[in-house]
This record gives C-alpha cells, structure tokens and sequence, in this order.
C-alpha cells in the first residue's frame, strides 16, 4: 500500500525582514516584464517562466482549467531548472549537488496543483541563516514555493519564501511613504539651468542624507527634455526608490529641488509633496552664459541624446505657438549651434514658464549657483541657522 504524500515545510519571511536582514540576497523569479516594473532592491530576476510563457499559462489558467495551465509551467520550469539552480548557487555562494533537477523536479509535481498546494505548507522560519536567500513571485504562489521547496530538497537550506511574495512587498513600500513624517523642509528653486541639481548633489555629498533627490530617484529632469540621456523608471519603482530613501532618514531637515507634483510621468506620493510645496523656498541664480553650459552639459552628455533630443525640440516648436518656430530648434541641433539653441530655450521657453509656474511665491533669501560647490556649503550654513 503507497503511504500517503509528507507535506513539506516552506521556511517563510516576512516582506519587512526580507527587507532589513543583513546578507540577503535576493532572487525574483518573475518574468523579465514584471522586474522591470519594479523589484525588491539588489533582487537578481531568475524568471522561471519568460513573458510569453507567463502570458500562455495565464490564458490556459482563466480559458481553459488550473490544471491545463499547471502543466504548461510544468513543462517550462523543465526547461529552464538547471539553469536556474545553476544561476542560484552562482548568486549566493553554494554548489548545487550532482543531481538530475529535471527528475526531482517531475517528481515533485507529478501529484499536479491541486496536491501541490495542498501539500507545500508555509512555515515562518523561527530565525534567518545567516546570508539567507530569499525567493518571490508575483504573490508567493506556486511559482516561488516550488523552487524554494527544490533548492531546500537538494540542500540549499538558506532558502526561503517571501511570504505574499512581491505584493507583501509592494504593501512594505506603500505604509513606508504613508507614514513618513518630514523635518524641517528646504527647497531649491530657480530657473532652468542655474544648476539647482548640481547643488543638491552636492549638498548630499558634504552633508549625508539632507537631501532627497527626486529626480535622481524618477530617472527624469521634470521637463519636456528631461528623460533625453536618461531612462525613466515607473511608478512603482520610483516609490520603491522613494521608500528606501526614506527608511534612511534625514535628520533635523531635508533638502528638495523644486518641482512640480510630477516628475516625468512619476507622481510624487501626497505626504512628500506637501513637504516640498509647503517648504521654505531657496532661490537659487545663476549669470545666462552659465546656465546655457549647465543645459548642454545636461542634454548633450550622451551620445544617443541628439537622435532624442530632435522629436522633443519639435514638439516645444508647436509649444511656442508661432509659425516662424517652425523647424528652427531642429535646424539649430543638427547644425552644431548648440549654445545658440539653448539661449533661445531658456529665454523663450523654459523662463517664461517657469515664471508663470512660481507667480506670486516668495523666497526667504537668494544664493548665487554658479559654483555648485561653494554655493552648497553657503546654504549648509544658512540651514544650520535656521534649525539650530
């Protein structure tokens, strides 16, 4: 008589300690789509399953049955188990025995979903290894318990599961902006190009964590051309970014650059945003020659920043409402005169934007950037004045 199957412990974590424990490292074995959007921070992606795959197996699961779709990740994971273990013991230190993976893993799944699920039991792990590993899916299914219950199989023990996989996570990330509570707010305001990030960044480095550097974090300038030379992240991974600043502090204040509520297409979560708007505003100027220098600087950094510079300054053309504009920025580009084209960005675009956009606010004092460096010191000082 065959004795019924054991069912297997699945050692747990919570999303938060996953998070905070020292030495983790972290594997994301969702598609290669969903980790783009966003990912625990450091997480390497190990997709056991690629996006048309996740895509088949999530059409066979709503159209046809559960089973129909668990048979076909089964015979995708097959495919891809040994280089995934290979990949996992390259991560985090360890040597996956001599085994045949495919057979363990056929072995495993042989009883189908239904006993799967039955018989794979989630356990909190009553303390973490030390430099445990730490394995999610989308929402700490199938996906991700069955590799951890593998690996554990074959020896990794330091494995385990993100309980609630990345949406335990992505709740983390949500309750850490929510309830952060701003110091003393600063901002750094003035018109385009007088260098307000270049002061920030210094800022931070001869004071540690007084700034928060939302478009750093948003991998935009907050403009028209701002993504031109960068790549722009989404939503979700500009808050996990955000987050994580966050969970570092800031001490008795924290220094903004203005900006308005969305960074390119990242909106800034409503507690931070009301720290900036409502934040002591800092002018900061600059002579035009050198805030021309700091646009080509920004703009003309990149090699590939012409061939997408070229459609943008296209569209400010039409911005500027007058027919005469027509093709006179993309002529300027393509025929080297750069420094001409910023000058008439600035006086013609961006200036009067920008004040149109900060029309009655007022500035508690004015520092000159034009040295990035020696204007940050100035204003550490002022800072320490104000909250001494």
């Amino acid at each position: 008589m065959n004795s019924a199957p054991t069912p297997t412990a699945i050692s747990t974590i919570d999303a938060e300690s996953a998070l905070t424990a020292r030495g983790v490292v972290a594997i994301d074995l969702r598609s290669p789509s969903e980790f783009q959007e966003d990912h625990l921070p450091g997480a390497l992606n190990l997709p056991l399953f690629d996006d048309a795959e996740r895509a088949l197996i999530g059409t066979l699961y709503h159209r046809a049955s559960p089973q129909e779709a668990f048979d076909a990740a089964r015979s995708a994971a097959r495919q891809r188990i040994e280089t995934l273990v290979a990949h996992v013991g390259l991560a985090c230190g360890w040597s996956p025995p001599p085994i045949d993976l495919t057979a363990t893993l056929d072995e495993m799944t042989r009883g189908g979903m239904t006993e799967m699920e039955t018989l794979l039991v989630d356990e909190p792990a009553r303390e973490l290894p030390e430099r445990p590993v730490v394995l999610y899916c989308w929402r700490g299914g199938l996906r991700s318990k069955s590799v951890v219950a593998l690996l554990r199989r074959i020896g990794l023990t330091r494995a385990l599961l993100v309980r609630g996989g990345y949406k335990s996570y992505r709740k983390c990330v949500i309750e850490r902006i929510e309830t952060w509570r701003a110091p003393r707010s600063f901002v750094l305001r003035g018109l385009t190009g007088v260098g307000k990030t270049l002061v920030l960044r210094e800022l931070e480095r001869i004071r540690p964590r007084l700034t928060i550097d939302l478009e750093g974090l948003a991998q935009h300038r907050s403009s028209i051309l701002g993504r031109v030379g960068l790549e722009p992240v989404s939503q979700k991974a500009f808050e996990s970014r955000l987050a994580a600043r966050l969970v570092e502090g800031c001490g008795a204040a924290v220094v903004f650059e203005g900006e308005s509520r969305k960074v390119g297409d990242a909106i800034i979560p409503e507690n931070v945003w009301k720290a900036l708007d409502c934040g002591v505003s800092l002018e900061l100027v600059a002579p035009l020659e050198r805030r021309v220098s700091v646009l080509l600087d920004d703009y003309l950094a990149h090699p590939s920043s012409r061939l997408q510079l070229a459609p943008q300054l296209g569209f400010i053309e039409q911005r500027l409402g007058k027919h005469e504009w027509t093709g006179v920025l993309v002529d300027l580009l393509r025929a080297g005169r750069e420094a001409e084209l910023a000058r008439i960005l600035l006086e013609q675009y961006y200036d009067p934007l920008y004040r149109h956009s900060e029309k009655g606010r007022s500035y508690v004092t004015r520092f000159d950037a034009s040295d990035p460096a020696r204007c940050a010191a100035v204003i550490a000082t002022s800072i320490d004045a104000h909250t001494a």
